[in-house]
């Protein structure tokens, strides 16, 4: 088709889902550096957080969806002033499980994943859908405060 992205087989503008975990995080990484470019490169600057956490939280809740939700069956990514909110879609309407250690049975897969959602995000939000369920969370992103810089001053 002439209307298509050349080496993509996708028309300008159509949404697609992400077909791989690395795939989900390079989206939402491009979302949150575009959003706080204080964020990028291995040592933000002071008073900047959220990248790693969003990353992980990506990389959790879109393995879940492959790997125990049937699927991903939808994936948006909105940036507020709070962070970034991410909405995770898949094909099965039960909610995601914790595992405890102590009661793990050898090869049981899973559990491990959704504490950490739950610790790193905020407003946690779990719908149920005809099709599955839709997890939707805010991992707040903080970016540099305007001013001077802080640290110790040199003596003199």
């Amino acid at each position: 088709m002439a209307d298509q992205i050349p080496g993509t087989g996708h028309r300008p503008g159509e949404r697609t889902l992400p077909t791989t975990v690395a795939e989900a995080r390079a989206r939402v990484s491009e979302h949150i550096l575009t959003a706080f470019p204080a964020l990028e490169g291995g040592t933000p600057e002071p008073g900047t957080q959220g990248l790693a956490e969003a990353l992980l939280v990506t990389s959790e809740l879109v393995t879940n969806a492959i790997r125990h939700g049937g699927g991903l069956t939808g994936f948006d990514i909105v940036m507020t002033e709070d962070g970034v909110v991410l909405n995770v879609a898949d094909s099965d309407p039960q909610p995601p499980v914790t595992t405890d250690p102590a009661t793990r049975a050898p090869g049981q897969p899973g559990g491990f994943g959704w504490p950490l959602v739950c610790r790193l995000a905020q407003h946690i939000t779990l719908t149920p859908r005809p099709d599955g369920k839709e997890i939707t969370v805010l991992v707040p992103l903080t970016a540099p405060a305007a001013g001077p810089p802080t640290g110790p001053r040199p003596a003199g």
